[in-house]
């Protein structure tokens, strides 16, 4: 199994497209079917890999001031009904609803510097009220479980804390940040964060105080809900009730563009849902472009006083570092070319892929002294010119080419017999 896991990794490293078929093709001694078997049917642990390149990753990254976990969803396209976890939901790479998979991703951030340390795969409700089809996917009976996206964010940072890594501050997306239990349960578990909301949160500029009204007269229920005299208001309105000399200049790192700059509004505001006896007292951050006025994002975060505003905005700007990370395992490591639809087989893959993004890490920090540029293109390049390849004659090569023709051909006829199927009548009208 040992030799077919580095057959496999080999492949994801390799220029070109990740799939099986293509792996086959270019690698050395490479098997299509044992690949396969490898990915889908072989036993092994992937939950244990997974805590390993988190530990390896905390080596590198954790334990320091600048050390982060920030958590995002990535969807996948995928189509037909089969794919565990499919349907039409949104995925942010396409920008629209469309079919496929969509799970949450824990990455541990240090500067500019990320390697992804976790995963969930996230089970719609189609899927979750419906175990025969759960079970025909391959899902553990213990996980067919209507789970949302937050709750399975929160499992990332207990499992990341369980396994002893060391990280500052939790970072997170809108999606995240428009669950108000969500940054709750944070708090509650000692975890700093800074986590976006979007300009419609409401918020209380004054602690809200809330209190059970006195009864009016002796008729009637007792009053027991409570309320507040404190008007709120929308995040976006305070922002724009500000003087344009009140939003405060702010270096937050160099880039490739230069060194970047941004501009942000700050202070203490209240959080009340309207049941807690208390409201919660945190910080809003607020930033804007400088060449980009009207880009303006808006954060929530628990930070102690303490923390300077610099440093908020800062913590606030490297969520930029996940959204990188899922480009650069798309592009370069085959996380969204996997040919497998079970529970077993997908998370195989995105293990071996975060594998794979472990040593691309690795290898770029040996190297940060004497190639401080080094870049997963660069390390990709030289791969493809070491590592040894399937060597091939010219009857293979037509024999795969033949090979490729067939299947496309086969998927043709089927997608056309489906077609017939569902319009007859139109394609009757056809000659």
């Amino acid at each position: 199994m040992a030799d077919v896991a580095a057959q496999y990794l080999q492949g994801l490293i390799h220029p070109g497209k990740k799939n099986m078929e293509r792996m086959a093709e270019k690698v050395a001694n490479a098997d299509h079917q044992s690949l396969h078997h490898f990915l889908s049917e072989s036993p092994w642990d992937e939950r244990a890999l997974i805590k390993k390149i988190g530990q390896e990753a905390d080596q590198l990254l954790g334990g320091t001031p600048d050390s982060a976990l920030l958590f995002d969803e990535s969807g996948i396209a995928k189509k037909g009904t089969k794919s565990v976890g499919v349907q039409r939901q949104w995925l942010g790479r396409l920008g629209k609803v469309d079919s496929g998979q969509v799970a949450v991703f824990g990455s541990l951030c240090c500067r500019e510097r990320v390697q992804p340390i976790d995963v969930r795969l996230f089970l719609p409700e189609s899927w979750t009220s419906d175990k025969a089809r759960c079970l025909e996917a391959g899902i553990p009976e213990e996980r067919i479980v209507a789970k949302s996206k937050q709750a399975l964010a929160l499992e990332i940072v207990r499992e990341a804390r369980a396994n002893g890594l060391r990280f500052n501050w939790v970072g997170g997306d809108a999606f995240y940040g428009i669950d108000p239990s969500f940054l709750r349960e944070l708090d509650s578990m000692g975890e700093c964060f800074v986590v976006d909301v979007h300009r419609d949160q409401r918020m209380y500029l004054q602690d809200p105080n809330p209190y059970i009204p006195s009864a009016k007269g002796t008729r009637g229920r007792k009053p027991s809900c409570l309320k507040t005299d404190e008007p709120p208001i929308r995040v976006d309105a305070w922002a724009k009730q500000q003087p344009e000399d009140s939003w405060q200049t702010v270096h937050l790192r160099r880039s490739t563009q230069g060194e970047l700059f941004v501009q942000v509004l700050h202070r203490q505001v209240w959080l009340w849902d309207g049941k807690e006896s208390h409201a919660q007292a945190w910080r809003l951050i607020v930033r804007r472009e400088l060449d980009s006025p009207d880009e303006i994002k808006y954060s929530l975060s628990n930070a102690k006083a303490i923390v300077s505003v610099e440093r908020l905005a800062y913590m606030q700007g490297q969520r930029y570092w996940i959204e990188r990370t899922f480009q650069d395992a798309k592009t370069h490591c085959g996380m969204a070319d996997y040919q497998v639809r079970g529970w077993m087989g997908w998370h195989h893959h995105m293990a071996l892929v975060m594998l794979a993004m472990l040593f691309h890490l690795e290898e770029r920090l040996h190297q940060k002294e004497n190639v401080p540029l080094l870049s997963l293109t660069d390390i990709i390049a030289l791969l493809s010119h070491f590592l040894p390849r399937r060597a091939i004659g010219e009857d293979e090569v037509i024999s795969q080419i033949q090979e490729r023709h067939r299947k496309r051909a086969a998927a043709t006829k089927s997608a056309a017999k489906k077609q017939r199927k569902k319009h007859p009548e139109l394609i009757a009208g056809l000659t």
